[in-house]
């Protein structure tokens, strides 16, 4: 039976539905994959850091963040001064980073992977910064070292965007892609067809949590713009980052403006576009029209889409319904699996 030893940097939400998973599927990981883990490590801005190389308990710290105090007294340690030396500190195999995006430098989320890997970890994270600001750098790292720098959860949540070209689809050519990548944005322009105003329809998505902290990183199409940017990177092996890709938000786009579409039976969607053409890259992330034959026409509420063109074969369409932290937590808990299971031969 092998044992990993686990440390979550960041506890929000999606930290704390990997948690749950966790605990929920521990019997699976024991049965399937002879794997067992040892939580030593969790560091959150709200909630304080704990360490203990014993082992802390999960469903105590869930409990404890869920009261809103602090996690310090589950440590065996004194908290470390910054994330950077609790990541030096905490003797993890796998560390999960989820701390806030940051979309211009993708700071300090790149050092903390570098660190980890530095260290002998595993790096798994939900966090589109590493990807598009220093994709190639961390791999190299990560081959270095003989460990994973694994993100699938940067992208539709759990859906495996990025597993399914490098892995399922070997040799396949992603020429270009079309989408729907952001759930706040879609659900407030769901929710104008409704009859709501942006302002409304913005308030219900901050209340539900699928908002960005900042949510004009949504509302703007900072979001979308560096989903577009990790996709290019990774599949298209282009990089590419959030400022070259032409972008508009949907905070012009008037509760008239929906119903006149509506009218004409069509929707307002935040469309995310990228397409090779002449070994360059074509980007964008603006507001356009589908109609009824479009596969994104469909696509209501908090659910995202994506339909990629390759060299092989014709369109190919994935789609999320509704997806959530927990969604986003078993894209990283697939990483998890993916990093260390056992090989065969």
């Amino acid at each position: 039976m092998q044992e990993v030893k686990i440390a979550f940097l960041g506890f929000g939400n999606v930290g704390q539905a990997l948690a749950r998973l966790f605990l929920d599927k521990q019997t699976l990981l024991r049965d399937q994959y002879n794997l067992t883990y040892r939580a030593v490590g969790i560091a959150t801005g709200r909630h304080g850091v704990a360490m203990d190389s014993r082992g802390l308990d999960l469903q105590e710290a869930l409990a404890l963040a869920d009261q809103g105090k602090s996690l310090h007294p589950l440590s065996a340690a004194e908290p470390p001064e910054d994330g950077l030396e609790f990541i030096r500190t905490c003797a993890a195999d796998v560390l999960f980073e989820n701390t806030p995006v940051n979309y211009q430098t993708g700071q300090p989320a790149i050092d903390h992977i570098r660190t980890a890997l530095e260290n002998g970890m595993h790096a798994i994270t939900a966090n589109k910064g590493p990807v598009v600001h220093a994709y190639d750098r961390l791999t190299t790292l990560a081959k270095k070292h003989g460990k994973h720098f694994l993100f699938e959860s940067t992208v539709m949540d759990g859906a495996p965007v990025f597993g399914l070209w490098r892995e399922t689809l070997p040799a396949a050519e992603v020429r270009s892609f079309e989408g729907i990548l952001n759930s706040t944005t879609n659900l407030i322009l769901t929710l104008m067809e409704d009859g709501k105003s942006f302002a409304e329809a913005l308030a219900v998505a901050e209340s539900i949590g699928i908002a960005e902290s900042d949510p004009q990183g949504d509302t703007q199409g900072w979001d979308a713009a560096i989903k577009v940017a990790a996709l290019v990177t990774v599949l298209m092996g282009v990089p590419l980052i959030p400022d070259q890709v032409e972008r508009e938000g949907i905070e012009n786009i008037s509760l008239e403006d929906v119903t006149s579409a509506a009218s004409e039976r069509t929707r307002w969607k935040l469309l995310c576009r990228a397409e090779k053409r002449a070994g360059e890259i074509h980007a964008s992330v603006r507001p356009a029209l589908v109609g009824p034959d479009s596969p994104l026409f469909n696509v209501q509420g908090t659910s995202s889409a994506i339909t990629f063109q390759s060299d092989v074969l014709g369109d190919l369409t994935l789609v999320e319904t509704d997806p959530s932290p927990e969604t986003t937590a078993y894209g990283l808990f697939a990483d998890f699996i993916n990093a260390v299971k056992p090989r065969s031969g």
